[in-house]
């Protein structure tokens, strides 16, 4: 159901942009690559499984920073304003091991983290200086469908039995989350390129189930810097 919801916004979006009447004004696509860097532990959403890991688990949040990669359609409406669909992905592995328990041989027990993200955007942006000025400040902002996977795998403890044995095997959760997407930066824009630098923040909250996982939720949000680098036709 969430899947069937995420895909036919990204639909709308598509739609929206093919139906705008600038079908003959010069369009920009738009190519990123930067750092994603997830939220802090203070600002994660309540319930966050990764808040209730650091209990057990060694590990640091900016740990979870990775490569961003994106590609985006820009298409204007006017002057001043410009409106975008596009996607992207982040993707992190986290290797940690249990605080304060180890194997009988004094060897760590260890796991493996992984969250992935693609989000997929649309966003609305305004142009203070217009789209005749060759450096082009823009701010603006949209919805993000933000597709999501996150994993657990190695060796854990079993604490509800005596011994505390190790055992191996591997938790799985995927999703589709939608939350807010702001977008500022600054590019310059020749005749058939444009080059530039750009922020982006996204918010969203994938749901776990809390018998697999230390916590019900897992927080998407964080924030995206980036270089750009644009092909206009």
């Amino acid at each position: 159901m969430r899947a069937r919801f995420a895909w036919t916004v990204a639909s709308l979006l598509a739609v929206s942009l093919l139906s705008a009447d600038t079908a003959f004004a010069q369009q920009t696509v738009n190519f990123s690559l930067g750092i994603f860097t997830v939220r802090g532990e203070d600002a994660r959403v309540d319930g966050d499984a990764l808040v209730e890991n650091r209990d057990i688990y060694v590990f640091d949040f900016q740990d979870f920073n990775g490569v961003s990669l994106g590609a985006e359609w820009l298409v204007p409406l006017g002057d001043y304003l410009e409106a975008g669909a596009g996607i992207g992905l982040t993707n992190r592995s986290v290797d940690t091991i249990y605080d304060q328990f180890v194997r009988p041989d004094n060897s760590e027990i260890e796991q493996e983290l992984k969250l992935r993200i693609v989000p997929i955007t649309g966003t609305l942006r305004v142009l203070p200086l217009g789209r005749s000025n060759p450096l082009q400040p823009y701010v603006g902002g949209g919805i993000g469908v933000l597709n999501w996977r996150y994993s657990e795998t190695g060796d854990f403890i079993d604490f509800r039995t005596s011994g505390r044995p190790v055992f191996r095997d591997s938790y799985s959760a995927i999703g589709n989350a939608i939350g807010p997407v702001a977008v500022f930066g600054l590019r310059y824009a020749g005749s058939s390129f444009t080059v530039g630098a750009e922020g982006r923040y996204q918010k969203g909250e994938g749901d776990l189930d809390e018998v697999d996982f230390l916590g019900p939720k897992i927080d998407l949000g964080g924030f995206h810097y980036l270089a750009t680098f644009g092909v206009r036709f």
